[in-house]
Order: C-alpha cells, then structure tokens, then sequence
C-alpha cells in the first residue's frame, strides 16, 4: 500500500522555523531514495532535499545551509526541517520516494504524497 502522508506546513512570517513529516506506508519507507519537492504557484515543481538509506543527503542551492532532511526509522517518518525561511519558500511542499541512478537519488518522484502549504510572509 502506498501512502505518504505530509504535516506540519503553515504560515510564518519570515526568518521562523518549521519542521515538516512524512509518514509514508512501510513500503514506501524503505524506499532507498526519498526526498521532498515544492512547487509555488505558477511554478515548476522543485526538488528541495534527498536522504538515502545511507544517510547522504542532497540539497537544492536555494535551501542549502537553513533546510535539513533527516529520517527516524524507528517511527518510519521523514522530516525537513526549515530554518530561516524566506517568503520564496513559499510553496507546497511534497514528500516523495525516489528513484535512483547509479546509488544516486534523483529527482524523479516514484510515490508522492498530497503536499502540506507552507507560507512565508514578509
């Protein structure tokens, strides 16, 4: 079954913090790839971070150094947290499995879940 389930997006203003879960089925955690995306309105959707099963992560320029992905496999939950948020992170954010090329996760969503609004006031 796959099911991936985002929480905790709202509305802040700008320089707060949140912190965003994924609680996909079993399944889909074991996914070796899963990351996050966010698309703002009118925009292209945008990948954000990835985790493998490793523990390397990957980040967008735009969030590097304020977003941090991590996993707790002991509650089977995917987190991002956001720090110093900009009003252009304004945007849905997604979870998602991912594929992989090479042991390299990419951006190419294989589950994805319905998204959690984030807005970022000025």
């Amino acid at each position: 079954q796959v099911q991936l389930a985002e929480s905790g997006g709202g509305s802040v203003q700008a320089g707060a913090s949140l912190t965003l879960s994924c609680a996909p089925s079993e399944s889909t955690y074991s996914s070796y790839c899963l990351g996050w995306f966010r698309q703002a309105p009118g925009q292209e959707r945008e990948g954000v971070a990835t985790i493998d099963n490793d523990g390397y992560t990957h980040y967008a320029d735009s969030v590097k150094g304020r977003f941090t992905i991590s996993k707790d496999d002991a509650k089977n939950t995917l987190y991002l947290q956001m720090n110093g948020l900009l009003p252009q992170d304004t945007a849905v954010y997604t979870c998602a499995s991912l594929r992989d090329i090479g042991s390299s996760c990419i951006y190419d969503p294989i589950n994805a879940g319905q998204g959690t609004q984030v807005t970022v006031s000025s």
